[in-house]
C-alpha cells in the first residue's frame, strides 16, 4: 500500500509564499515522475508542475517564474515552493506520483488527499 501525504497549505496574503511538501510511504521500489496539481472551486484539476527522478521539471505557464518544484529522492518527498502568490492560486493542491511498488512489474499512479491553499488579504 502506498500513501502520499501533503502538508504546508494554509492562508497567505497576496505576494506571500508557501512551501508544500508531499511525503510518500509504503512498499516503494522506485518513483519516476512526481508532481503537483490543483483544483479551484468550479474548475477542473490542472497541472501545476512535475519533476522526474533525474530532475527534469515542467511547469504550467501560469506559475513559471513563481513556483519551484524539487524532490529529495532519499526521502521520496516532493516539494513545491510558491512565491509571489496571487488570489488565482487559491485551490486544493494535490500531490501525484508514478510509483513502482515491490513485487509489481508496472508503475501505479497515486494521489494524495490534497491540501488547501488560500491566497487572500
Amino acid at each position: 500500500q502506498v500513501q502520499l501525504v501533503e502538508s504546508g497549505g494554509g492562508l497567505v496574503q497576496p505576494g506571500g509564499s508557501l512551501r508544500l511538501s508531499c511525503a510518500t510511504s509504503g512498499s516503494i521500489f522506485a518513483i519516476h515522475v512526481m508532481g503537483w496539481y490543483r483544483q479551484a472551486p468550479g474548475k477542473q484539476r490542472e497541472l501545476v508542475a512535475t519533476i522526474t527522478n533525474r530532475g527534469t521539471t515542467n511547469y504550467a505557464d501560469s506559475v513559471k517564474g513563481r513556483f519551484t518544484i524539487s524532490r529529495d529522492n532519499t526521502k521520496n518527498t516532493v516539494y513545491l515552493q510558491m512565491n509571489s502568490l496571487k488570489s488565482e492560486d487559491t485551490a486544493v493542491y494535490y500531490c501525484n506520483a508514478d510509483i513502482w511498488t515491490i513485487g509489481r512489474d508496472a508503475p501505479g499512479n497515486y494521489w494524495g488527499q490534497g491540501t488547501q491553499v488560500t491566497v487572500s488579504s
